[in-house]
């Protein structure tokens, strides 16, 4: 089976889009998906986070809430907002956040390929979200989220996209300030093309969503297993996916703040730091610069620290990553944290929220260390991946952040 082919869309009608597109399903808070819906009838979050549509004490796990979900896709698809093409497309994705322009392709990826790990996680994933999209795709026998993947930019295919995208687009919407264009290919070669070039690939790399498409491979395992006679090119053998180049794609700082001091008082907490970093003040918010350099805001006053390169195991994929020294050598040690995935200690505040979150977070009491870190590379993260490895938790934060609702893949 191919690495990835085309497949007919469900999109919303011509005209609709900006009455449709709508942010990731996780990227707010149930309170924040309310807000956004009102006055906006055909949001795709009445699909997504459909308990927007029931009474607010709601469990977003109960039966209900899938029931809700697929009641919304069938009133949209019984009142023509969204239609499906007729044929199998491949689908040019253009995101553009003020000078930052990125170009992928929407395609349906094998759930083979993801399974034999030429699709490369470096993720965990947990099982309470896994069987939340598992009962979302179940629901609306349809995968509405797409899996961000990536690969090493070819010039080929980077070529290829260029040319498809050059005419002006069938959807240009813009949602928050990012601008969301959308070509479809329906000519035969281009798609034989495309299909080969990818094919081409030694692999793609899970950017965003583990959760889509771990639930996707187990939907497919469950379905395949139903179907005795199944051939390998159902539907449900391939999942949606949005795929760029590695060199076009921007990850931002993913920034930790921690509650205490661990017992400590910020001279001694300072002392500690010193055996391991070199420590200046700076009369400026520090955004760090350079690999193994961090910000740390403490008592109204922002510091800049070097690790002793002693310290930074370069020829580790995960433990040389920034995030990993910062844990390694003082969130572990000196405040305790072993665990950050579960210890509520510990914060994280993606780097788009600006330094300025970091200081309202230590300023208003609430959190007393905050650090800022330098960005995962996306060459750190296909390491890790190649390797085989699993990257800590709120290792990347990725922008600009795809759209729902501009193309979902239907499981015939």
């Amino acid at each position: 089976m191919p690495l990835i082919k085309p497949f007919p869309g469900l999109r919303p009608a011509p005209g609709r889009a900006t009455e449709v597109a709508a942010p990731p399903y996780d990227v707010m808070s149930a309170e924040e998906a309310r807000a956004m819906v009102t006055g906006r009838p055909w949001s795709f979050l009445h699909i997504s986070r459909p308990e927007v549509d029931l009474p607010e004490d709601t469990d977003p796990y109960a039966s209900q809430v899938y029931a809700k979900a697929r009641e919304n896709l069938d009133r949209m698809l019984s009142e023509r907002v969204l239609a499906r093409d007729p044929e199998p497309h491949y689908y040019v994705y253009r995101l553009t956040m003020d000078t930052h322009v990125q170009t992928g392709l929407v395609a349906a990826a094998s759930v083979d390929a993801y399974d034999s790990d030429r699709i490369k996680k470096h993720e965990f994933t947990r099982p309470v979200k896994e069987d939340d999209r598992v009962r979302q795709i179940e629901a609306l026998t349809a995968q509405t989220g797409p899996v961000f993947l990536a690969y090493r930019s070819q010039a080929g295919i980077d070529t290829l996209l260029a040319r498809l995208s050059a005419d002006t687009a069938e959807v240009d919407v813009t949602l928050d300030g990012v601008r969301h264009e959308l070509w479809a290919v329906a000519d035969a070669p281009v798609i034989e093309d495309l299909t080969a070039g990818f094919d081409a690939l030694d692999a793609l790399y899970v950017a965003d969503g583990h959760h889509r498409s771990a639930a996707a491979s187990r939907v497919a395992a469950t379905r395949r297993a139903g179907n005795p006679a199944h051939t390998g090119d159902e539907s449900y053998n391939y999942f949606l996916a949005v795929i760029f180049p590695h060199d076009q794609l921007r990850i931002m700082d993913y920034n930790r703040v921690v509650r205490d001091l661990n017992g400590l008082e910020p001279e001694t907490f300072l002392e500690r730091v010193a055996e391991r970093f070199r420590i200046e003040r700076s009369a400026e918010p520090v955004r760090p610069a350079r690999h193994a350099e961090f910000g740390m805001y403490l008592t109204g006053t922002w510091y800049r620290l070097t690790l002793d390169p002693r310290h930074v195991p370069e020829q580790d994929p995960v433990r040389r990553l920034d995030v990993s020294l910062l844990q390694d050598n003082l969130i572990e040690p000196i405040l305790g944290i072993a665990d950050p995935r579960r210890d509520e200690r510990i914060g994280f505040v993606g780097g788009i929220r600006g330094l300025e979150g970091l200081v309202r977070h230590v300023d208003d009491g609430d959190m007393q260390v905050a650090f800022s870190l330098f960005p995962t590379r996306m060459e750190d993260l296909m390491a890790v991946a190649d390797a085989g490895e699993v990257m800590p938790p709120k290792s990347t934060w990725f922008e600009p952040k795809l759209a729902d609702g501009l193309v979902s893949h239907v499981l015939d």
